[in-house]
C-alpha cells in the first residue's frame, strides 16, 4: 500500500513539475511566436494588398475589440494602417469566410477615399489541392483589386474558379465580411 501511495505522489510531483515547466516555457515563447506569425504570415499578406505607404503597418497596427466569442473570450480585430504624411489612406485586416473544407482567412485591403479594394491575399485555408487551393493564385486574387466597397460582392462579380465554387464563395464571403467590419469600425480604423 505504501508503494502505491509513494508512486502516486512521485507521479503527481512529476506531472505538476511538467505542467509548470510547460506553462513557463509558453509564457516566455508566446510573444516571439506572435511576432513571428505577424512577420512571416501577416506581413507578406499586408504588403500584397497595400502599396505606397510611408509607415510600417505591422508596427502601427491597431487592435480593435469587436466582441466576445462563444466561450466569452474577448475577440480583437487587428488592423494594419497604410499612412502617407502621417495620415491613414488605406487599411488592411483579416476576415474569413466558409470554404469547402473550412474557413478561409483573407487579408483584405481597402481604400476608404476611393471606396475600392486595394487587393486581397489568402492567409490561411484548407481547401482541396488542385481545385479550391487555386484561390491563392494571382489570377484569382487579382480579380478583386479595384472592386467597389460600397456594395456586397457576388460570385458573378469576379471570375469564379471552375470546380471550386464553394472556395470562391468563401473568399467572396470573407471580402463581404471585411466590408461589413470596415463599415462598423471605420472611425476606429482611420484614427
Amino acid at each position: 500500500m505504501r508503494e502505491i501511495i509513494r508512486m502516486v505522489l512521485v507521479l503527481t510531483v512529476i506531472c505538476a513539475a511538467s505542467g509548470f515547466s510547460l506553462a513557463l516555457v509558453r509564457g516566455f515563447t508566446k510573444a516571439p511566436i506572435d511576432y513571428s506569425r505577424l512577420k512571416f504570415v501577416k506581413e507578406p499578406a499586408v504588403k500584397a494588398v497595400l502599396a505606397g505607404y510611408q509607415n510600417d503597418p505591422i508596427k502601427d497596427r491597431l487592435v480593435i475589440p469587436v466582441g466576445k466569442d462563444k466561450k466569452g473570450k474577448p475577440m480583437n480585430l487587428i488592423v494594419f494602417p497604410a499612412k502617407k504624411g502621417g495620415k491613414t489612406f488605406a487599411v488592411a485586416f483579416e476576415a474569413s469566410g466558409a470554404g469547402y473544407h473550412g474557413d478561409i482567412g483573407v487579408m483584405v485591403g481597402l481604400d476608404p477615399a476611393q471606396k475600392k479594394l486595394t487587393g486581397i491575399s489568402i492567409v490561411s485555408h484548407t481547401e482541396t489541392p488542385g481545385l479550391g487551393a487555386r484561390i491563392v493564385e494571382p489570377k484569382f486574387t487579382g480579380a478583386f483589386k479595384g472592386k467597389p466597397t460600397d456594395k456586397q460582392l457576388a460570385v458573378g462579380d469576379i471570375s469564379a474558379l471552375s470546380g471550386a465554387t464553394m472556395s470562391t464563395k468563401g473568399v467572396v464571403a470573407a471580402v463581404n465580411n471585411a466590408r461589413s467590419l470596415f463599415d462598423k469600425y471605420r472611425d476606429k480604423m482611420l484614427q
